[in-house]
């Protein structure tokens, strides 16, 4: 009853129980279920004089108690290597995590050198611009100067 609690707890608890593992787990439950049933049904049995029990009938009931713990071993063995695979996983699930995270981070580097490339270029552009936008600038006020000089040479005469 007891191991079927904790199996009942281990099968809440971590669902990376795989379908045929679980599957050969409950079928290992039911096999000690069915032993401990004829267990109970030998444990019971007096075939002696007066209703009691006979060397025979107790060495029966040792014999099921044995099979019972040899499938409870089994069923042990079965969730140790569960256990291990479980481990394993998580370790293979963090490592995939790490490498996931170092080209995450490979790309974030490259992404950065190629914002501040384009941050240069950028840079060019709007320093090209400003010198443009000077030039016409002096361009304008040199006409506008040069055309106030015309109009009032021209109005003096």
């Amino acid at each position: 009853m007891i191991l079927i609690v904790l199996l009942t707890f281990l099968n809440a608890f971590t669902p990376q129980f795989t379908e045929a593992g679980q599957a050969k787990l409950e079928k290992m439950v039911q096999d000690r279920d069915a032993l401990t049933q004829q267990w109970k049904e030998s444990e019971s049995k007096k075939s002696g004089i007066f209703g009691n029990r006979t060397k025979k009938d107790m060495i029966e009931t040792n014999d099921w108690l044995e099979r019972i713990i040899a499938k409870d071993n089994l069923i042990m063995d079965e969730l140790r290597m569960i256990g291990d695979i479980e481990t394993t996983t998580a370790t293979q699930t963090g490592e995939d995590y790490k490498a996931i995270a170092f080209k995450q981070e490979k790309d974030v580097q490259a992404l950065k050198r190629a914002v501040a490339e384009r941050e240069k270029s950028i840079e060019k552009m709007l320093s090209a611009r400003r010198t443009f936008e000077w030039t016409t600038t002096i361009f304008f006020m040199s006409t506008l100067g040069l055309g106030y000089w015309v109009y009032i040479s021209k109005k003096r005469r």
